[in-house]
């Protein structure tokens, strides 16, 4: 009888069976592209020329792989985090079509060659410095989440929108620089006999491209010329300078210090997006070898890029900083889910619409720790930027990957972002050969899943998620039924807890002279932020046009309103612009602030006086809509208790309102001339989202961004680095400090010991998230981090905030437990206290730590369902471990936080089905016992004891040998470290 054969592995596991070729060391990228040469026009001829014939453009240099960090034979590396310089304006003389004014329809102006990106860190016998050191040190400085973008801010009263000082006649510009002369030579953009920008030295202006007209929305990349609401522009990147030169110093000596090390400069983009618009390959070619790319990246939202085809997901820095040292990272073979797509998507569903229905229905399904493959016939319907909303968001619905195969319209992507078409030609030819370019149309290509769901798009509306966790979506139709409810309702993830008698609470407030009313549901923050919409052109382009049409119909956002356009990369500036629907954003307050996430991650900047003061007598319920990802409790703003994820359009369509207690189809957003105002009298259809995107969308837009994506800005071409190998440690930082990770760890691993008397520093709920654990916003005053900063010479004005200040260990040790929302059952209310349990004392987390340290007794921290979710932040884990945790014992864990956890030796430990903190009857004030069965084993059962006589038996969450081997070293760098020696 033969023997029985397995089915077949979905795409998705037939690639990572597959073994893969050694990728060769990458090579130093070429230089920038030269800037037009005097005497050619910048229709790519000779001035004069014939205008019918095109120059070609000069082939683009093949791009060095990334490597596939999966299994020994390819050298292991990071994906680059390399964010996009200031975007450029469309070209003087050239039409919004991108074709040189008057010059015939058929003459296209062609894009110019994409540099190769900028190569990958190396293998650690090619560093300079000693890595133990300074690794656990370097590499969180290097992760996208550590450079924050700065606080968004409101345009300067007092300036026009032609961006000169009020009374400034439209058009004129101060007199220019010294340099002024050689620099227009270059620029070809005048008026009135001059640059309309300020002049700067040749080597800051590469053919300039600086348009004729004041420039919108932001400060000119080469010549930083102040121009219409480029003021918070200006002032954000001043800040960022102000508060991290020394973060930036460090960064820029490690790019010279490390072999095959580029740092690109700060603040300008989010990496997911450029990753998918300019890095990712789809197709590796080294040595006329093809194989498909793949990453791994030190973010959560990595899965961005399985939108285009791409296999990918985030790990910890932990796990990227031993990839570094020379180890594989590993992954456990998952299943793998089959999500079916079919039917039309509802002409007035968006593609965040879309993403917030899978979230929830897959939050519901139980998809932790697999893999999600979404197939059938409705995935034609969406294009890749759809596809690409809906991957980045896989950490908020649990996955590890949310994949769509490559087909032909992920090739014709590449073609529209600007990649060679002679290269996509090669990747369509191997795909189709190897079995991997997929038909969403044919059944018969369907693998077979080890479970299938299915969404009918026909069934999606337009929705909200909130208003405390993105998988909590409701139909906006819904909305104002739903936060009432929210609002009595018992506190928790759906309610605040409010009292019947006070439900109507109101507080006036002044502004501008003017006097306005404040109460539960008014919105006070309201941001076009993240990667996962600004990176679709559908919704932008839809939030434009609906902004336009708002302001034909005389609407405008209500002033106490924080609003903010942060895009993750300069493509949307130029096609915003290119559109002609800016003007309109800008007016209702969405003026561009910068490129990054943002008010997603809490770096909203503060609100104006008056809202806080009212919300904080109130205790006002008040609520943020944003286009982003993550709404947890006290992630936004402090004081801002509800957040609701929204579309872009439909957060300009809750800013209009001013509340989102508003039932849309029977209360209108305003009056006009003609009447009152709903919102489906300005809501954008399809088809004109369509033509406009197809008109402005166009692959110069993107070559002109990506071809330039090396160059700073003046403060950072000013920053002074040292030259040295090793870096010289400044003794007072209070942002670079040496980590102590690797202190009084011997040659050999001591053995494991039992947890013995430990006292519970925390008790938790159910899905307590990395930002409740290690917060990334500001620093409040009274903290124990605050008081740190005090004493060391600083003001409130320069605390700066807990991402920025990651390098410096004594700040985020003090910084752990910190987030104002912490629900600790060991007390009431909520907030970063806790209890010592021998004195009875109230206290806050990291004093009740050192004082269980001084006392010389262990730590556990209890837990409900899903710790850790949320961001793949190391300092969840390394928080922790430094106040002296020795184990968490939950019901279950994020996959990242799990291993980090394991990677600085902490012990997840989980109850058994069924079981929990309540069902042991566990108040969190007994003393524990942790009994460690010998040798210790994956899953091994675990017997814990209480001081009062009882046992219970839970699962060590070790899933592998592999990491039953870091917890005896003590975490992971320790263990790369003793190979090493």
């Amino acid at each position: 009888m033969p023997p029985l054969l397995p089915p077949p592995l979905p795409p998705l596991l037939s690639q990572l069976a597959r073994p893969s070729p050694p990728s060769p060391t990458p090579s130093l990228p070429p230089p920038l592209p030269r800037r037009r040469r005097s005497g050619h026009s910048r229709t790519g001829h000779p001035s004069g020329a014939p205008q019918g014939r095109l120059r070609r453009p000069p082939a683009r240099p093949q791009s060095p792989p990334l490597p596939l960090l999966l299994r020994p034979p390819l050298p292991p590396s990071l994906p680059p985090h390399l964010p996009p310089p200031l975007p450029l304006r469309q070209r003087s003389g050239h039409s919004r079509t991108g074709r040189p004014s008057g010059a015939p329809q058929e003459c296209l102006r062609r894009p110019p060659a994409r540099p190769q990106p900028p190569p990958l860190p190396p293998p650690l016998a090619q560093l300079a410095t000693p890595l133990p050191w300074l690794l656990p040190l370097l590499l969180p400085l290097l992760l996208p989440l550590l450079l924050p973008p700065p606080l968004p801010r409101r345009r300067r009263p007092g300036r026009r929108r032609t961006g000169h000082p009020s009374g400034a006649p439209p058009g004129q510009s101060p007199a220019p620089a010294a340099t002024a002369a050689a620099a227009q030579k270059e620029c070809g953009s005048k008026k009135d006999g001059r640059c309309a920008c300020k002049g700067a030295s040749l080597e800051q202006v590469p053919a300039c491209d600086v348009p004729a007209t004041p420039i919108k929305d932001e400060i000119c990349p080469f010549h930083e010329e102040e121009s219409a609401f480029s003021d918070a522009l200006r002032k954000n990147q001043e800040l960022e300078f102000d508060r991290n030169s020394e973060r930036f110093q460090f960064l820029k000596w490690g790019s010279a210090a490390f072999a095959n090390m580029r740092v690109l400069p700060p603040g300008s983009g989010i990496v997911h997006q450029v990753n998918l618009e300019y890095l990712a390959r789809v197709v590796f070619d080294t040595d006329d070898l093809l194989r498909p790319d793949s990453l791994v990246g030190t973010d959560s939202h990595t899965t961005m890029i399985n939108g285009l085809g791409v296999l990918g997901w985030g790990v910890g820095g932990l796990e990227a900083e031993a990839a570094m040292l020379g180890r594989t990272v590993g992954l456990t073979l998952p299943q793998v889910v089959g999500y079916k797509i079919t039917g039309r998507c509802s002409p007035l569903a968006t593609a965040t619409d879309i993403v917030l229905t899978v979230t929830k229905h897959l939050r519901q399904v139980g998809v932790v720790g697999k893999f999600v493959e979404f197939f059938g016939p409705g995935v034609s319907q969406l294009s890749i930027a759809d596809r690409a909303t809906i991957s980045n968001m896989c950490p908020e619905y649990g996955a590890t990957v949310g994949f769509f195969p490559v087909d032909g319209r992920s090739l014709d992507y590449l073609l529209q972002t600007g990649r060679q078409a002679d290269r996509v030609a090669v990747m369509r030819a191997y795909l189709a050969a190897a079995g991997l370019l997929r038909d969403y149309a044919a059944p018969a290509q369907d693998p077979a899943f080890s479970q299938v769901v299915e969404l009918d798009l026909a069934t999606v509306v337009p929705s909200v998620s909130g208003p405390k966790r993105p998988h909590d979506r409701v139909a906006a139709s819904q909305l104002r039924d739903d936060f009432l409810r929210c609002l009595s309702a018992e506190v928790g993830f759906k309610g605040f807890g409010v009292r019947p008698e006070r439900l109507q609470e109101r507080r006036q407030i002044r502004l501008g002279g003017r006097t306005y009313s404040l109460g539960h549901g008014s919105v006070v923050i309201a941001a076009i932020t993240s990667c996962t919409n600004t990176s679709n052109p559908s919704v932008m382009l839809g939030a434009g046009i609906l902004a336009r049409k708002a302001v034909e119909r005389g609407l405008s956002v209500p002033p106490w309103i924080k609003t903010s356009l942060s895009p993750g990369s300069g493509v949307v500036t130029h096609y915003l612009q290119d559109s002609g629907v800016l003007p309109a954003l800008r007016q209702l307050g969405f003026g561009i602030v910068g490129y990054g996430c943002m008010t997603c991650i809490g770096n909203s900047g503060p609100l104006p006086r008056p809202v806080v003061e009212a919300v904080q007598e109130a205790d006002l319920v008040c609520c943020g809509v944003l286009s982003g990802n993550r709404n947890f409790e006290g992630r936004v703003h402090p004081h801002v208790r509800a957040n609701y994820l929204a579309s872009p359009p439909l957060v300009i369509a809750y800013a209009l309102a001013g509340r989102v207690d508003i039932d849309f189809e029977t209360t209108p957003l305003g009056t006009s001339e003609n009447g009152d105002v709903y919102l489906r009298d300005i809501w954008p259809s399809r088809q004109e989202i369509h033509e406009l995107e197809s008109k402005s969308v166009i692959p110069a837009i993107f070559a002109d961004v990506y071809s330039k994506i090396t160059k700073g800005n003046a403060s950072w071409s000013s920053l002074q680095v040292p030259d040295s190998d090793v870096y010289r440690w400044q003794a007072a930082s209070t942002y670079i400090q040496p980590p102590t990770l690797l202190q009084g760890m011997t040659r050999e691993p001591p053995p494991l010991q039992d947890i013995e008397a430990a006292h519970a520093l925390l008790v938790l709920g159910d899905s307590v998230t990395t930002d409740h654990i290690s917060p990334a916003g500001s620093i409040a005053r009274s903290s124990p981090a605050a008081r740190y900063l005090t004493a060391m010479g600083l003001t409130p004005r320069q605390f700066n905030s807990y991402g920025s200040r990651r390098g410096c260990e004594a700040v985020m040790v003090r910084g752990t437990f910190a987030n104002t929302r912490l629900a600790n059952r060991l007390l009431r209310p909520a907030g970063p206290r806790t209890v010592h349990l021998p004195s009875g004392l109230t206290m806050d987390v990291f004093d009740a730590a050192e004082r269980y340290r001084a006392e010389q007794r262990p730590l556990l921290v209890l837990a409900g369902r899903d710790y850790g979710c949320g961001s793949s932040r190391d300092w969840a884990a390394k928080g922790p471990a430094l106040l002296g945790v020795r184990a968490v014992l939950a019901e279950s864990f994020d996959r990242v936080h799990r291993s980090n956890l394991v990677g600085v030796g902490v012990l997840p430990l989980q109850y058994r089905c069924g079981e929990s903190a309540a069902a042991l009857a566990l108040s969190g004030r007994e003393a524990l016992t942790v009994r460690l069965p010998r040798p210790l084993t994956p899953r091994a059962a675990v017997d814990v004891q209480t001081d009062d006589g009882r046992s219970f038996q839970v699962t060590a969450r070790l899933d592998s040998e592999a990491e039953v081997t870091l917890l005896q070293h003590g975490g992971l760098l320790r263990y790369m470290v003793r190979q090493m020696l």
